[in-house]
């Protein structure tokens, strides 16, 4: 790195804007022949930086202490080795003048013990009196540096230049829930530094889902169970604040517009979330999902079936449907529907999504990933040219729309694996929603389409545990001659006698996973009952 570079980098971690991770991933990827206005501007850009004038101050005094030929009295760039080195060679040869021992001393960056020589003197800057005292690693820390946005592609001419950048808070210290009653939130770094300790928290302590709204009482979810974390509603201001203190100018311009907004938010490794903004009556509102990081198996997350399903997951076309009301895993079981194939297949996958939950690792599979906002503008546009992009399968986040569908019902036609999900309830709701969204003229064309090109309709529903927790209940349709012919003739209500006669195919009503659960005893009669359709079943569980 050029000198000026050093200089604003050295005084940016003095300042605590910066700590020795963020200078690792800048050493390996920016240009090693930036200037100092170059990263001034990123770190700008993409509010590295919260405090401008602060930012425009170090600038100053970078280039001004370039200009003067003076060196940093560290290299904020040097890796741990060199900086070891550096201490054990200044050791050997016994410096004795204080320029000499100004290259032994180490970075003084956060959390780090050096036993240093005798003060040594370098430039003094107008801030001095102003920089804040630095904390030992027991304390809370201090300012967050924030992460870049996530659909920054390039920095410089090096892509993804700052996307593995973490806060500048120490993570073991965020396993508490911090309090929202307690909390100053009076800025943007205060509320993003809040924030960003409650979603770790939330991650280390299981919570799913994180919620912050204008008017009411911070709440955690955790296996399916509404738990409070503050006994005081949040004011309009604050929950401004905090639902939009990690919004990129472009997407805070984006929420501006529409009012509503999905992104995913890295905090560090294995640190990933889904984040829902909207506005409502009394201000805006948040909801954060915490993704896990492991990408775990069928088995793992419960289902029975898995060898049929991942015999639906062997063809080379058709349409595979994953169905179930909002927060009932679909993502998940998305996720590892597509790690299956990752692993079994040697195919290009495209996945659309909104946002980009689970990041895969191309393995046996090229897997290529798009997000809607981001990379597209919408499933339609990112479907129509995916068709273009030579890939054996496609998976479409949400079908939602007439577009959407009518486009992934044509590709599943036309030689491609097509995997989607849509909120419905069970394989008959999952059918009628697919086909009565098209004009009356079309519905023949389309059921006949869709009769063909059916692969099989993955159903699902999570239910609390009788002693905590959470269980999978699961219902299952594999297109057979019998099902071709119910959807071409519009008989979707025999669906559910078709599913019941093929057990041996591995084929399960919902009802029958949930009496399952309850007889096994992993549910109380109460969550069955209130989950059953059938009254029959309904009447053999006692009051």
């Amino acid at each position: 790195m050029t000198n000026d570079v050093q200089w604003l980098t050295h005084l940016l971690v003095e300042s605590s804007i910066l700590n020795p991770k963020h200078c690792q991933i800048l050493r390996s990827r920016l240009p090693k022949d930036i200037d100092a206005r170059e990263f001034s501007e990123i770190l700008q850009d993409y509010d590295l930086c919260p405090d401008k004038e602060l930012l425009k101050s170090l600038l100053e005094q970078a280039l001004q202490q370039d200009r003067a030929g003076v060196k940093p009295p560290c290299n904020p760039f040097a890796t741990e080795e060199e900086r070891a080195a550096a201490v054990q060679t200044a050791t050997q040869t016994q410096p004795s003048s204080d320029a000499s021992r100004a290259v032994a001393t180490t970075p003084r960056f956060e959390n780090e013990t050096v036993a240093k020589p005798a003060p040594v003197a370098r430039p003094s800057t107008p801030l001095e009196t102003k920089r804040p005292a630095m904390q030992p690693k027991s304390e809370p820390a201090r300012q967050t540096v924030r992460n870049p946005p996530a659909d920054v592609r390039s920095v410089g001419s090096s892509p993804s230049a700052l996307s593995d950048a973490t806060p500048a808070f120490d993570r073991p210290h965020a396993a508490a829930m911090p309090s929202f009653d307690a909390a100053t939130i009076d800025s943007e770094p205060a509320a993003r530094n809040l924030l960003a300790q409650a979603l770790l928290a939330c991650q280390r302590q299981g919570i799913s889902d994180l919620h912050l709204s204008a008017g009411s009482r911070p709440f955690g979810r955790k296996d399916r169970q509404i738990a409070y974390l503050g006994s005081a509603p949040l004011s309009a201001a604050k929950a401004d604040l905090l639902n939009k203190s990690f919004l990129s100018p472009r997407k805070r311009q984006a929420f501006e517009e529409s009012r509503d907004l999905d992104y995913a938010l890295e905090l560090g490794p294995g640190a990933r979330f889904r984040i829902n903004v909207m506005q409502h009556k009394d201000g805006v509102a948040g909801t954060y999902r915490v993704v896990t990081e492991r990408i775990r198996s069928l088995a793992e997350l419960g289902f029975e079936a898995t060898g049929q399903i991942e015999k639906l997951l062997d063809y080379h076309n058709g349409l595979v449907l994953l169905t179930g009301p909002a927060g009932s895993g679909k993502s998940t079981t998305l996720a590892a529907l597509v790690d299956y194939m990752n692993e079994h297949r040697t195919d290009h996958i495209i996945s659309v999504e909104q946002p980009i939950e689970f990041v895969h690792r191309s393995r046996q599979c090229q897997i290529t990933q798009r997000e809607v906002g981001s990379h597209t503008q919408t499933f339609h546009s990112a479907l129509k040219g995916a068709l273009r992009q030579d890939p054996d399968i496609i998976v479409i986040g949400e079908m939602r729309d007439l577009q959407t569908i009518e486009m992934a019902i044509s590709a599943s036609e036309t030689g491609h694996l097509v995997i989607g999900t849509m909120h419905t309830s069970d394989a008959s709701t999952t059918l009628n929603r697919l086909l009565d969204v098209f004009p009356a003229a079309q519905q023949q064309q389309i059921r006949a389409m869709v009769s063909e090109s059916l692969r099989g309709i993955i159903c699902q529903r999570l239910l609390p545990g009788r002693n905590g927790g959470t269980h999978l209940a699961a219902e299952l349709l594999i297109s057979n001659v019998a099902v071709k012919n119910l959807i071409r003739e519009s008989k979707i209500e025999g669906l559910s006698n078709v599913i019941e006669t093929g057990a041996s195919q591995g084929m399960i009503l919902m009802d029958k996973s949930i009496m399952k659960l309850w007889q096994s005893g992993a549910i109380s009669g109460s969550v069955a009952r209130a989950n059953l359709v059938s009254e029959m079943l309904k009447a053999q569980i006692p009051a």
